[in-house]
């Protein structure tokens, strides 16, 4: 007869944990628990807590830094994955020194901090200034679009949001007619169990319509036209009105056009930002100004940014940026929309693209016997995907 190891759940194991062991020099935890420690400020936000003498102890904003920091840098956001990390995971319990902040907590802490976060920001590029990680010579400048917490379904121009608001109130007028028509029906059979629960649910659809037109009602008298650069006027959103629809690799978002300026010896970002505007014609000025005083307040000149090189891609090429670059005395490259159909090195791409005009024909593909693969007209093998459906389609 085979024989096992015995095991027992009711067992108690005790584990000993060094929490300051678990942040080992070299790693970002530990980047992140020295920078908080020893370079940031962090009596900026004494002002916000009112428990001296009363009240409940608060938690260190140290703690709720490292955590918050550490968390972005693995692309946990959300403040209840951050709250579960604090109970489940070792690098987080250690950096929050075995203390478990809850999910209110740590999101009010987050939404309340925008007054600090560019004084702690300068904090940090102070030290990368005295480690030697800022060149100085070189900046770049390149963006992406990230999504906001609103629905493009509650977008549109003012005149837009008033069609749907009449629309939402026909439908509840509709709905209520129905009801009414229902209640009559249902006289002669009080018992229906089947009727009641639509009552219900008709109930709950008719409150939530009547919610949203209000909302929309609420927004239209609190809310004039947004109007955009070019002075015409742009949708505004019910739920987050300083963000804007977009364009982005993974399709249409609501959300912002976040920006980063980088110095380019370390890729160490020296100013970011976020703009509620899809377009980059006029982000230049902004972010600069923004640049300029981070690096002031780290002691370099106002004229800093003078003689250095500057690059960003052609949808930044715009008279405004132009000007701007040019008041900065910047060596600035900043490529127009058509800068391929004069750069020689192109013509060949060029002449390819006016061949291909029209659609690709069979003759086009290239068949592999070897992988049963057809070989695209940029190189590239076509790999049957199937997805299996039911019997009935």
């Amino acid at each position: 007869m085979a024989k096992y190891k015995h095991y027992d759940y009711s067992q108690d194991v005790l584990i000993p944990v060094s929490l300051k062991k678990q942040l080992m020099p070299g790693t970002l935890e530990f980047a992140i628990h020295h920078l908080v420690d020893t370079q940031m400020d962090t009596s900026i936000f004494d002002d916000r807590y009112k428990n001296d003498e009363t009240g409940r102890w608060a938690y260190d904003p140290k703690i709720l830094l490292k955590v918050i920091l550490l968390a972005y840098s693995r692309g946990l956001v959300g403040s209840r994955k951050i709250e579960s990390a604090c109970k489940e995971n070792v690098t987080f319990m250690a950096l929050a020194c075995g203390q478990q902040p809850d999910h209110s907590t740590i999101s009010a802490f987050v939404s309340s901090m925008r007054a600090e976060i560019s004084r702690l920001f300068r904090d940090v590029l102070l030290v990368c200034e005295e480690r030697g990680l800022l060149g100085g010579t070189f900046f770049a400048l390149d963006g992406c679009k990230l999504p906001s917490n609103a629905s493009m379904r509650k977008s549109g121009k003012l005149s837009d949001l008033e069609k749907k608001k009449e629309r939402i109130e026909k439908r509840v007028e509709q709905l209520l007619k129905e009801q009414v028509d229902t209640d009559k029906r249902d006289d002669e059979d009080e018992g229906d169990a089947g009727g009641s629960s639509g009552i219900s649910n008709e109930n709950k659809q008719i409150e939530k319509l009547q919610k949203e037109a209000e909302r929309i009602e609420k927004f239209l008298k609190e809310n004039g036209a947004k109007i955009g650069k070019q002075g015409r006027e742009v949708r505004s959103n019910i739920t987050d009105n300083e963000s804007a629809l977009m364009v982005s690799t993974h399709g249409n978002i609501q959300g912002y056009n976040g920006q980063a300026l980088v110095d380019s010896k370390h890729q160490v970002i020296v100013h970011g930002e976020v703009f509620g505007e899809a377009q980059d014609h006029h982000l230049i000025p902004p972010i600069l100004d923004g640049a300029k005083q981070n690096m002031e307040a780290i002691g370099k000149s106002e004229d800093y940014f003078a003689g250095k090189t500057f690059t960003a891609d052609s949808n930044y090429h715009d008279p405004t940026n132009l000007k701007k670059c040019d008041e900065e005395k910047l060596d600035a490259y900043i490529p127009d929309k058509r800068f391929r159909n004069r750069d020689p090195r192109f013509h060949n791409e060029r002449r390819q693209r006016r061949k291909r005009v029209g659609r690709f024909t069979l003759a086009d593909f290239k068949y592999d016997q070897s992988t049963y693969n057809y070989i695209c007209p940029n190189g590239k093998a076509l790999r049957l995907k199937v997805k299996k459906t039911q019997a009935d389609g």
